[in-house]
């Protein structure tokens, strides 16, 4: 074998979890990690919208056969919520509607309106979202002018918190489960107050056992991402089976 040919590089297994930054899809900050893994197979266990930052659980190698495992566990997230309009996106990329509201709702009608959302809900999706509709993503149809009426499935939020209110803006922390569009509930939350709702911020902390605070931001992915910088799908798995062993406390609360 001639000198000048370089080994193949070993596969890289393991779980990373990144700080996702303002700004990039989940899928272009899962393209720049395969890519300082020498092209192994990458995939996420559940999007991020590109306003939003936070966690994202990168899987490489074996490691993505674990990850509907992944996407199943719950998820926490804090938001900032703007009940001066609806926009057609439920964030503050999208177009505004502006709600004039002649008494800001109190403190107190705020949180019973949370409270109203706290547990099984039927919640519908936003109309820019990568929810399939007649096998075409639902932001494409809404880029084209023909947003879809997407139905409202099952879903289930654990735990909202209101930790700051000053009308019309407002910070919440969410504990959820999956499937769970922090966007919906803002649009949701507006309606039921009689006000505007969208979310001008959205910050993922948590998904299941894995936190903000143990993820790398994209920058610090080093080039080539070795495998010792990974969590092994040993201990990873550990950790989702002890997290989900401890279940779920469904409350609303003031802060």
């Amino acid at each position: 074998m001639s000198g000048s040919l370089k080994p193949p590089r070993p596969s890289t297994v393991g779980i990373l979890i990144l700080d996702k930054p303002v700004g990039r899809t989940s899928m272009q900050a899962v393209a720049t990690v395969r890519r300082r893994a020498g092209g192994v197979r990458t995939g996420h266990a559940g999007t991020l919208d590109p306003l939003a930052t936070g966690v994202l659980v990168i899987a490489l190698g074996r490691a993505t056969k674990s990850i509907d495992r992944l996407m199943a566990t719950d998820k926490r997230y804090r938001t900032e919520i703007d009940l001066s309009a609806f926009t057609t996106t439920d964030d503050r990329e999208g177009e505004r509607t502006e709600v004039d509201v002649v008494t800001p709702p109190s403190r107190e009608a705020v949180e019973a309106a949370l409270a109203r959302f706290v547990g099984p809900i039927m919640q519908a999706p936003p109309t820019f979202s990568a929810v399939k509709i007649g096998g075409r993503r639902a932001y494409q149809l809404a880029r084209r002018g023909r947003p879809a009426d997407i139905p409202a499935r099952p879903v289930t939020i654990h735990a909202l918190r209101l930790d700051a209110y000053d009308y019309p803006r407002l910070e919440i922390s969410i504990h959820c489960g999956k499937g769970v569009y922090v966007r919906s509930l803002a649009r949701n939350l507006g309606e039921a107050l009689g006000t505007g709702g969208h979310c001008a911020w959205i910050r993922r902390t948590a998904v299941g056992p894995f936190t903000v605070d143990e993820a790398m931001t994209l920058d610090a992915v080093p080039d080539p991402l070795e495998e010792a910088m990974l969590i092994s799908i040993d201990d990873a798995m550990a950790r989702v089976e002890a997290d989900g062993a401890s279940g779920p406390v469904t409350s609303v609360g003031g802060g």
